[in-house]
């Protein structure tokens, strides 16, 4: 295992619990088996329901339940920093759940948590798609930036991708890496995903690690996928287009800092938006 090494999964999970949460640990063990430190699941790894309700159904409390047991399990295992990509947890409105991504460091202490912030309220005319997360889902209102032997680590999830405003404020908390689980829909995926990750790391002179879900689901669903890890400078380390599997990559921190010492466009910022103060 390296402190600089870090992956991303992708999957293409079903509404069996059971059955993803095999797929993520096979995952989980080939990451690690490759040396990495750090390991992304995407958003929605443990279901991807027949209904949007279905996730509400097992939704589980803070600190207690089959889905934290086995992302804590996982790291301790495997001794790596573990992100859970999203899992349901119970919010103050019964019928709603909050989409937490947890991190979890080697020992299998969850060290923080991310409740989504921007929820994906959409339609699709042209594939007659339409969704609407903020019937099943409270979204979260603070912004997260942890510290890690990986670096300062940022926590976002899928839609927030497309809200700048976040990862400035994660900026100004010293961000050095960013975590995006993702389930992109393929329709927006094919126009704006490898944009979107690539613009946030060029703007933000940061690591970027996108675990997105990639495949046909159950319910219908296809998604993006296009897994990929991208450095400060914009170019694409690892990616993986379709299927279930590992993206990896080395980040060099040495790096991360020359670039922006000798691109300092974080430090020649004019405007705040002030809004996450």
């Amino acid at each position: 295992m390296s402190r600089n090494r870090i992956a991303a999964i992708q999957m293409a999970s079903g509404p069996n619990v059971n059955a993803n949460l095999l797929e993520a640990a096979r995952l989980i063990a080939q990451a690690a088996k490759a040396g990495a430190g750090l390991v992304v699941l995407p958003e929605n790894f443990a279901i991807m329901g027949l209904r949007e309700q279905d996730k509400v159904a097992i939704g589980e409390a803070m600190g207690d339940g089959p889905i934290q047991t086995f992302l804590s399990r996982q790291a301790i295992k495997h001794k790596i920093w573990l992100a859970g990509g999203t899992i349901p947890l119970i919010s103050d409105d019964e019928n709603k759940i909050r989409a937490a991504c947890l991190l979890y460091d080697g020992k299998g202490k969850q060290v923080a948590r991310y409740d989504k912030m921007h929820l994906f309220d959409v339609s699709l005319e042209e594939g007659s798609e339409r969704y609407t997360e903020s019937d099943t889902i409270e979204a979260g209102r603070e912004v997260v930036v942890v510290d890690t032997p990986f670096g300062r680590m940022g926590l976002g999830i899928c839609y927030d991708l497309r809200f700048p405003e976040q990862f400035r404020a994660m900026l100004d908390q010293g961000m050095e890496l960013l975590l995006l689980p993702s389930a992109f829909t393929a329709m927006t995926g094919k126009a704006h995903w490898e944009i979107l990750v690539r613009a946030r790391a060029i703007e933000n002179l940061c690591y970027v690690v996108a675990a997105d879900q990639g495949g046909y689901h159950l319910n219908g669903r296809e998604t993006h996928g296009d897994s990929m890890i991208v450095d400060p400078w914009g170019q694409v380390m690892d990616r993986l287009p379709r299927g279930s599997g590992v993206v990896i990559a080395d980040i060099d921190r040495d790096k991360l800092t020359s670039i922006r010492r000798n691109l300092p466009a974080i430090s020649h910022r004019r405007l705040r938006c002030g809004c996450h103060d």
